[in-house]
Parts: structure tokens; sequence; C-alpha cells
């Protein structure tokens, strides 16, 4: 008789290795649950940074003129993709500023305004307003305002793109700055902001080039 024969056919051993077997399952289950509630313990917040602080606060007015921009869409004869487009920026955007102003305000930082226009600054006891990169003057805000139909969807994709691609700079700014984005919900927010903005970017540069066959 083989070996695997008298295995098989030996109740007793039989009964062993399935206490055995079992035994182990429950030491392995018992682990594994010991495991997850380790996984589980809350953790501390780490530190934050004044990097983290300033992309958190610029990118809020950031957003707030992409809104204004995505906001004439539907009243400024854009066409179809353009004010589709708009509403994507409108609803995602509008979202990630009460996210950062939450961030910022359980932290017991200033929070700028949904509809803030500038980054307030103070360097050297002084206060002065800053423009994030890649936002518009109000002389360029206001010719878009001024524009219909198809100038206004030229002039729309190509201030967003240059939007976006600001927002894409202040990014790099923040990952490049010593010790920032190691909050978790910072370092997230902002690879989001990348990934979506880059993809957008690539999205509004063939609708662009899509006006040089005559397509509106």
């Amino acid at each position: 008789m083989k070996p695997s024969e008298r295995v098989v056919r030996s109740p007793l051993l039989a009964a062993v290795m399935l206490g055995l077997l079992g035994s182990a399952a429950c030491s392995s289950a018992a682990s594994r649950a010991e495991t997850r509630q380790i996984d589980l313990t809350p953790v501390p917040p780490l530190p934050h940074t004044e990097a983290d602080v300033h992309f958190m606060s610029g990118m809020i007015p950031h957003h707030a003129q992409a809104l204004v921009m995505a906001g004439w869409a539907a009243t400024h004869s854009a066409r179809s993709d353009v004010r589709i487009l708009a509403e994507r920026i409108t609803v995602g955007q509008r979202d990630e500023i009460a996210l950062m102003q939450n961030w910022l305000r359980a932290r017991n930082e200033p929070v700028p305004a949904a509809d803030a226009t500038h980054l307030r600054m103070t360097m050297s006891g002084v206060e002065h307003d800053m423009i994030m990169p890649g936002m518009l003057t109000a002389a360029e805000l206001a010719r878009l305002d001024a524009a219909r139909g198809t100038e206004f969807d030229r002039l729309f994709l190509t201030y967003m793109i240059r939007h976006h691609e600001g927002a894409i700079t202040m990014v790099d700014q923040l990952f490049s700055s010593e010790g920032a984005a190691q909050d978790d919900l910072v370092f997230r927010f902002a690879s989001d902001v990348y990934a979506d903005q880059t993809t957008e970017i690539d999205r509004m540069l063939t609708m662009l080039n899509s006006f040089t066959d005559g397509t509106r």
C-alpha cells in the first residue's frame, strides 16, 4: 500500500490532520484579525508645512477664477463640447474648493473665501495680494466676458489651457518643497489636480485645433 493511500484510509490520522489544519486555520485567522486591528489604529496626522498651506490656500482663488470662466460658457453662446467641459470644471472644482477650505479650517489656518480673486499674503508684516500661476488678469477676464460664439470658444480654451498649466506649476512647486505633501490628503489632492488637469489640457488642445478646419 502506498503512503498516500494509508493517509486517506486511516480515520484516526485523518482526524488528527483535520484538527491540526483547523487549529492552524484558526491561528492564521486570529493573526489576520490582529493585523487588521493594528492597521485600523488611528494614526496622528503628520505636521503640515508652509508649502502645504500656500498650495491649498492659493488653489482656492485659482479654482474660483476657473469657476467664473466656466460659468460664462452657458451664456456666451459656446459650442456644445465647450459647455460640457465647462460644466465638468464647475462641478469638480467647486467641490475641491470646499475640500481645501475644510483642510485649512481643521488646521486653524486662514481660509480664503470660495469666490476669492487673489491669495492674501503677509511678508515682513505687510499684506499684499498675489495672483497664482496661470490666472487671468482683469483685462483678460473682461475680454473673455465680452466674447461670444466662436471667439468665446477660442479664448476660453486658450485661457483655460494656460490656467490649467498654472495649476500644474503649483503642484510642481509643492512637490519640490522640502517636507511638503506628507499629509495624505494634500498628497492625494495635488496628485489628482495634476492628473485631471493634464488630461483636460490634452482634450482642450484637441478642441482648439478643431477650429483650424472650420469645425464648430
